[in-house]
Order: C-alpha cells, then sequence, then structure tokens
C-alpha cells in the first residue's frame, strides 16, 4: 500500500488523520499513518504544550499541523480587534436569539466565576499565520503544515521550505487548485462536500479526478470527504489520488476526547444527520444537525454573522450547552460518513481495518482482470 506521498513523510500507509486531540494524531502516526493536529483552538503557547507530548508520545513518527488561516475574516490585513472589541460588533438581537434557543432547552447562563478562556473559530487567525507557525517549525517530527480556508500566506509556505517542511491545503473546486500551486503548496486535499467542517458543495467523486487532472501528476492529490473504510479509500486512489485524507472517524476512537453528549450523537447519528450550516463560524461547514442548526435555519431566524463573529455566539452556546450537558444541543463538525461511526474502538484498530478492507478490495479488482483473461 505503497504511494509516493509515502516516500515523501517517510509513513507507511498513505493514510491521513486530522484530530484536534494529540492523542489521535500520535496513536495514528504510530500505527503508520500521519496525524495531523488541528491547533485552531490553541495559543502559540498552548501550541507548544501540545507539541511536546506529541514528541514525546510518538516514538519518533512524522505528524503534521492544522493552521487555519482563512483569505478573509473581519480584522485580516489591518489591526485585528481584540475580543472585547469582536463581541461588540455582534448586535443585541443575536445575543437575544441565542437566549432564546437556549431558554428553550432549558441551559442556564454561565455563573459570574466562570473562568473558562472564551475559544471562538476564527479568533487569532494572525497568530496563527505568525507565531503558531514559528511553533509548528520548531518541531522536529512537524513535516507538514496544513491551511484548511482557501490558499496560506506566501509567506507561510516559503517559510516552511526554509525549514525543509512541505505545505498541505484543503480545496473543494477545480479553479483553486492552480492558485494554490502558484504559491507553493506541494501537496492538495480535494475535500468533496461530504466532507466534515469547512467544505463546498462538489462530491468528492466528482472532485478528486478533476483536480488530478487540472494538476497533473506531479502535484500529489489526497482525496477527503466521505472516506472511513478500505473500500472508499480504493477509490479513492482509483480516481488518481495519492492518499486519503480522514478526519471525522477519528471523533469516536477510543483515544479521542469528544465529549459524552456530542459522542453519543454522532454513534447515533446516519449518514443524513449532518446539514452543510454556517451556523458554527459563518462559513459553510459540514456539522452534525441539531436544535442549534435548525434554529438558524428557521424562518425568523437572523442571517448567520462572518467569521469571527458567528463562532462567538456559537461559543457561548457551546460552552453553556456543554456546562449544562444538553444533548439536544451538542453538535460537532462531523461528515456523512458519520453513519458508519457507530462504536468507540482504538485508533490503530480502525486504520488497521482501513488497510486489510483496501487489500482485500484491490485483490477482488485484481481477480476481476484475471477472470477476464
Amino acid at each position: 500500500m505503497r504511494t509516493p506521498v509515502c516516500d515523501m513523510f517517510g509513513i507507511e500507509f498513505p493514510i491521513f488523520a486530522f484530530s484536534h486531540c494529540r492523542d489521535v494524531v500520535a496513536a495514528v502516526s504510530r500505527a503508520g499513518g500521519l496525524g495531523v493536529l488541528g491547533a485552531l483552538a490553541f495559543t502559540p503557547d498552548e501550541l507548544e504544550i501540545e507539541l511536546k507530548w506529541i514528541d514525546d508520545n510518538i516514538d519518533g513518527k512524522p505528524y503534521g499541523v492544522d493552521l487555519v488561516m482563512p483569505a478573509n475574516y473581519i480584522g485580516k490585513g489591518g489591526k485585528q480587534p481584540d475580543a472585547d472589541e469582536l463581541r461588540a460588533m455582534i448586535p443585541q438581537e443575536y445575543w437575544d436569539f441565542v437566549d432564546k434557543i437556549l431558554a428553550a432547552y432549558d441551559v442556564p447562563p454561565l455563573p459570574d466565576d466562570y473562568d473558562e478562556r472564551a475559544r471562538a473559530a476564527g479568533l487569532g487567525v494572525d497568530d496563527q499565520a505568525t507565531r503558531a507557525v514559528d511553533v509548528a517549525l520548531s518541531h522536529d517530527g512537524v513535516k507538514l503544515l496544513v491551511n484548511a480556508l482557501g490558499p496560506p500566506p506566501k509567506e507561510v509556505v516559503d517559510k516552511a521550505h526554509e525549514h525543509g517542511r512541505l505545505v498541505a491545503a484543503l480545496i473543494g473546486n477545480k479553479k483553486h487548485a492552480q492558485a494554490q500551486i502558484d504559491i507553493g503548496v506541494d501537496v492538495l486535499v480535494a475535500q468533496g462536500g461530504e466532507a466534515g467542517g469547512h467544505t463546498g458543495d462538489v462530491a468528492t467523486m466528482v472532485l478528486v479526478p478533476e483536480i488530478v487532472d487540472a494538476v497533473g501528476p506531479d502535484v500529489p492529490v489526497l482525496a477527503a470527504g466521505g472516506i472511513g473504510t478500505g473500500r472508499q479509500m480504493a477509490a479513492g486512489l482509483a480516481l488518481g489520488a495519492q492518499g486519503a485524507w480522514t478526519g471525522s472517524i477519528w471523533l469516536t476512537v477510543a483515544e479521542a476526547d469528544t465529549k459524552p453528549e456530542p459522542l453519543a450523537n454522532l454513534l447515533a447519528a446516519d449518514s443524513r444527520g449532518t446539514v452543510r450550516s454556517r451556523a458554527m463560524t459563518g462559513k459553510p461547514a459540514r456539522q452534525l444537525r441539531t436544535a442549534w442548526t435548525d434554529a438558524w435555519e428557521a424562518e425568523d431566524a437572523p442571517k448567520t454573522l462572518p467569521m469571527p463573529l458567528q463562532g462567538i455566539l456559537f461559543g457561548e452556546m457551546a460552552r453553556r450547552v456543554t456546562r449544562a450537558h444538553v444533548r439536544e444541543l451538542s453538535g460537532f463538525p462531523v461528515g456523512q460518513i458519520v453513519g458508519r461511526m457507530n462504536s468507540v474502538r482504538p485508533a490503530h484498530e480502525v486504520l488497521f481495518e482501513i488497510v486489510q478492507e483496501w487489500i482485500a478490495t484491490t485483490e477482488r479488482l485484481a481477480a476481476m482482470l484475471d477472470e477476464s483473461d
């Protein structure tokens, strides 16, 4: 099961695993894939702690870091507003709307002495493009930097290359491929609309060969979106990809730190249990369908705010819901593969099952050729 990207990163299997949980990243890399840590939720100082832990628990295996650097957000290109200034930009009607949703499920407000630091999707993106990148590049085990929202800043790509690291970017549209290559991106992740998190609306089966044909054989492409089995990985490779980028399937592994309520919702959901919505970050993101996403689709709902303001609203809701353990409002970014995520198993077991099914699938296809002879 060897493709050129295996040699690029020194890995056994061309399976890339995105996770916000350091334990999952380390487990997948130890098992022969490439774990990629989603770093949006961490300050640069926190990221240093996470990466140091991974270094100490990954047995010298390589891994990657995903730093979200969106092409457009409030404050880009100038002085970024601080957290208080950003909250002040949100009209009162939006806070009232959030309170109305939470009141319907008896979710109490946070106590005055609640001291958990607010984490809103989209905050700190300038730090991600500067200090957090420097933190990532200071760790020898980090072999890949990834950006999920548009082309990463060219200075980040250049800095990564100066340090001997490769850069990948997620794209959901063929027209974006050349822009990524022009700034020096090394690996393209063709992410179909089935994927969790920020996605486009073109299906993986259509998107992957479009990207492969557009960039030619010299640019590695990873297939992403709806991949959680060996058969699906074999399909991605048949479409011209050199490997698979996976994310959702690691939310329910034993090493994941997914909270009990969203975990229960993930395990219970079928493939129709997700929705592509702006209700989480202000940009289209596939996630579990919950009372939160339904509320923002109602006729009387206000229009979602741009990043990072919508993320601040979501973060406020999520902290209150997590504290109150309200399952109806407990969502998570996840792809349509969620319908197959119905048990909790160790990460290495999930990875090896993909490999074994890939082998069985390719042998079955090869047998068809033998029979035709």
